[in-house]
């Protein structure tokens, strides 16, 4: 196999949600550049296509699917919607979350974790469960759960994000496991703190973002490409033996002193 072969994703079927900006966006746009036909995703229509067109004026494929993917009925029109359009889904990132609260577990409210848990978790499998049947099928599929180091760690504020993160690579491992027989393969990708505007609270304040780089061994924070270049090894044959697992990139946070 020649070694850009490992990277090539040319006639694959990719959906990304969340992949309107920030990482969602980089790892979209990775795809469509390694050759994927590729479904960009997320609640605003206008977005969505604003993306889609500039992956195709850059030459690649790109269709606009808006959803919410809190809402089950939503996740299966995407689904419907993107195998009408190429027949085939055979990569899927799980990439939309939200953080709806920044505080102690003690006084959470439980629609605020409710929103946390459905979204970050439950949708996720509602959608890997759509399309792991037609991957089956072909014995050939991707499916990438985008978490985070917060599930690896406690936080004083962010402890129901971090649960949720938690609970998709146990999720990520639980349907490595369903479907591993079918070579479907599932796996986590967590990330550090990045630059995106959903982490912008983290590290927009000078002071915070000092603090921050200091406990990143690198020297810096990172940047939506980083996790996209992780996205493209496991979609694509570079990952064809790894499941199950949740590849930690953060800059080496996780494994510094003190961090």
């Amino acid at each position: 196999m020649k070694l850009h072969g490992l990277f090539d994703l040319t006639g694959r079927v990719a959906i990304v949600t969340g992949s309107t900006k920030g990482i969602g966006k980089a790892i979209v746009e990775a795809f469509a550049q390694a050759g994927a036909k590729v479904v960009v995703s997320s609640r605003k229509e206008d977005k969505c296509q604003e993306v889609a067109d500039a992956i195709k004026a850059g030459g690649g494929e790109a269709i606009a699917l808006p959803c919410n993917i809190s809402h089950k009925a939503q996740l299966r029109a995407l689904v419907d919607a993107a195998l009408d359009n190429w027949g085939r889904i055979d990569i899927l990132v799980c990439n939309a979350a939200v953080n709806p609260y920044f505080g102690p577990l003690a006084e959470i409210s439980e629609k605020a974790y409710d929103k946390i848990m459905n979204t970050n978790v439950k949708s996720n499998l509602w959608l890997a469960n759509m399309v792991a049947p037609r991957m089956a099928e072909r014995k050939d599929g991707a499916i990438i759960i985008v978490s985070s180091i917060g599930g690896l760690k406690g936080s004083k504020m962010l402890g129901a994000y971090g649960l949720s993160k938690a609970a998709d690579m146990q999720l990520a491992r639980n349907l490595a496991v369903e479907w591993g027989h079918a070579n479907i393969r599932v796996n986590c990708i967590a990330p550090g703190l990045v630059r995106t505007d959903f982490a912008r609270a983290l590290w927009e304040d000078p002071d915070a973002n000092k603090s921050a780089v200091a406990s990143y061994p690198l020297g810096r924070l990172g940047e939506p490409a980083d996790i996209a270049g992780a996205a493209l090894f496991l979609a694509a044959r570079s990952g064809s033996f790894v499941t199950g697992q949740t590849l930690v990139v953060d800059g080496g946070n996780t494994i510094a002193s003190g961090s």
